[in-house]
């Protein structure tokens, strides 16, 4: 059974919030300190890009278990605006906030696995971002 927790992401003390909360869940899943560094991190750009270009968003951590292995999911969600091109964000040192630009193609690097999909018009106007990290 899958057990998730999440933060709703409307100032930047939220933005916090979701880190300690992924700190604490990466503890008790069994992660050693340097790939709870690295969930902080990714949970952190996440958050902090929700806080940025959306104004207000969702990160809900799950904890997940797959053939026998542990690990964690971050689901970054937002009605944002949504992202016009996907490839060009993806590109390292691109960025729109003036930041270093490590942004997502840094939470890529950081996880096992990424996936972003992004509307910028509609009902689904937003952007779900889903990585995961699994336990060595």
């Amino acid at each position: 059974m899958n057990f998730q927790s999440c933060v709703k992401i409307t100032d930047e003390w939220d933005i916090v919030s979701a880190r300690q909360l992924g700190r604490k869940i990466s503890k008790e899943i069994g992660f050693g300190t340097v790939d709870q560094a690295r969930i902080t991190t990714a949970i952190s750009e996440l958050a902090r890009n929700i806080f940025l270009y959306a104004g207000t968003g969702e990160i809900c951590i799950t904890k997940v278990a797959e053939m026998g292995k542990q690990g964690l999911q971050i689901e970054a969600k937002d009605k944002g605006p949504g992202i016009l091109d996907i490839r060009k964000v993806m590109q390292d040192g691109f960025t729109t906030s003036g930041g270093l630009g490590a942004g997502l193609p840094g939470v890529k690097r950081l996880m096992d696995s990424f996936n972003i999909d992004s509307y910028t018009s509609g009902d689904d106007k937003g952007t779900v971002i889903i990585a995961t990290k699994w336990v060595r």
